[in-house]
């Protein structure tokens, strides 16, 4: 996986040095711990972002347990990850479920974590901090926590520049959290493509998203297909439980494997696309972590720098409305990435 620099842009450096850099004040050291708790609820691309975190966290405590806390949904996920030993589900019961706070709280406490990251910085996690583990030293924007995130402009910075920020305050060494790097997450595919006659060079088509957010699916996924197809390139989709009619609709092969594919089939089938095209989803998230060449669509103008999909090489189409992007500036973009077959 490659190193990364280090340093945050010179124009949040700033930000993210606040209190190291004040004249007669050392950079802050992590707490020792044994035993360390990040926590990062979700969504799913907001998890795999997180992965340089994860590691810097890692690095700076390299013999302790690092324990994650997340969603259900993504237990499996942090199980796997490299950097992170284990994972605790939180099915964010609404607070005002006492028992289901108890139980959490139980839990936690009976850990005993020497230090906790909440990297989801959000009313549910300062409660936690509040009511769960207040005696431990916590790195986050809970009032009254040890390592505060100090910085007074959080909303107008790009999530991982906030991340690496905090991490700074609280004495980590950023190297990495700039530059998440997922590729971990493939899991070979080649039976499956097989299976199916998938064979490359294939452009991997992401037409769906989260059913709460219809407004994020780009409408033309079927005609650019048709394009594609037209110029010798393969065209794959690989629909979630609830995207198979949409993905049906679009020529090309539809990837299932007898269902549809988890997490890290989904890593696999990435790393062998010459190309990802997809809206802001999670796994659009996932090849753009995976550092794999492709493109995202928005319908909001500076989307991509926020939700860190704008990567060195994963592009972004920002339009307001969405229905404004064209097949063909689509089009242009992966033909200059990836030359037609024929």
């Amino acid at each position: 996986m490659p190193r990364g620099t280090g340093k945050l842009p010179a124009s949040d450096q700033g930000l993210a040095d606040k209190r190291a850099d004040e004249p007669g004040r050392a950079a802050p050291a992590p707490p020792p711990a044994d035993k360390v708790l990040v926590i990062k609820l979700g969504s799913l691309g907001d998890v795999i972002q997180a992965d340089g975190a994860f590691r810097d966290i890692r690095a700076a405590y390299p013999a302790a347990e690092i324990v994650g806390l997340t969603m259900p949904a993504y237990v499996k996920l942090l199980d796997r990850c490299p950097w992170i030993d284990r994972a605790i589900p939180d099915p964010r019961r609404p607070r005002w479920r006492l028992d289901a706070m108890a139980a959490l709280r139980a839990t936690l406490r009976a850990e005993r974590f020497g230090m906790v990251f909440d990297l989801q910085t959000q009313r549910r996690t300062n409660f936690y901090h509040r009511w769960f583990l207040s005696d431990v030293p916590w790195s986050g924007i809970a009032p009254g926590c040890s390592h505060p995130d100090t910085a007074t402009d959080r909303k107008s910075r790009p999530a991982l520049v906030r991340i690496a920020g905090q991490l700074r305050q609280a004495g980590i060494d950023v190297r990495h959290t700039l530059e998440p790097d997922a590729t971990w997450m493939a899991e070979p595919v080649d039976g499956l493509m097989a299976e199916a006659g998938l064979t490359p060079p294939f452009i991997a088509l992401i037409p769906g998203c989260s059913a709460r957010h219809p407004e994020k699916r780009w409408r033309h996924y079927a005609a650019l297909a048709e394009r594609l197809l037209a110029l010798g390139y393969g065209v794959v989709t690989a629909p979630g439980p609830d995207e198979m009619d949409l993905c049906r609709a679009i020529p090309g092969t539809t990837l299932t494997g007898g269902r549809f594919l988890d997490f890290f089939q989904l890593g696999g089938l990435f790393a062998r696309a010459a190309f990802v095209v997809g809206n802001d989803t999670g796994p659009t998230h996932l090849a753009a972590n995976m550092n794999r060449p492709g493109l995202a669509l928005f319908g909001a103008p500076g989307a991509a720098v926020g939700t860190g999909l704008d990567r060195p090489s994963f592009q972004a189409i920002e339009r307001d409305p969405l229905t404004a992007i064209t097949v063909e500036e689509v089009l242009e973009r992966v033909r200059a990435a990836v030359p037609p077959p024929r």
